[in-house]
């Protein structure tokens, strides 16, 4: 309850009231074109930031590794754009703050420790790799009828010729 209180109670009356300052000393329509240039600028901010992600988690993944700081960096990008979108200065703030590289690590860390990463080896070494389990059999299997008069099938298989 608490975190839905400060989304939908506290961040907007912060808002309204730095618009109301805000729009004091610059003017309404510079406010409004201020609040456009920083999401633009967030956006294309966001854009170079994730893709630098993206290429390090699949980097990471191609050498059989988890990437658990990028999918964790990934998250926080995605919160950065969700303030950069929505209009206001607070929220701007915030977004911007999740976008420089150095706070982002700081957070994950700070996340990280009280997180655990679960996942799969990719690198063809697990339980389920090809050729590697214990109890692996090759053979062919032919099911036939003990009777074609029969309309009903039996479920008694018939031996194959040996080869």
């Amino acid at each position: 309850m608490p975190v839905f209180l400060l989304l939908f109670i506290v961040i907007p009356l912060i808002e309204i009231a730095l618009f109301i300052q805000v729009g004091d000393e610059i003017g309404a329509l510079a406010t409004v074109g201020l609040i456009i240039l920083t999401a633009a600028i967030g956006v294309l901010l966001l854009r170079w930031q994730g893709l630098a992600t993206l290429l390090r988690a699949r980097s990471r993944m191609a050498s059989g590794e988890l990437p658990a700081r990028e999918m964790i960096e990934g998250i926080l990008l995605a919160i950065a754009g969700a303030f950069l979108l929505t209009p206001g200065f607070f929220t701007d703030t915030l977004g911007f703050l999740l976008l420089i590289p150095q706070g982002r690590r700081w957070l994950v860390q700070a996340v990280g420790s009280r997180v655990s990463v679960h996942g799969a080896s990719m690198s063809g070494r697990g339980p389920y790799a090809k050729g590697q389990g214990e109890h692996t059999f090759e053979g062919e299997y032919q099911r036939t009828d003990s009777s074609t008069d029969s309309a009903e099938p039996t479920d008694s298989p018939k031996e194959l010729p040996k080869k």
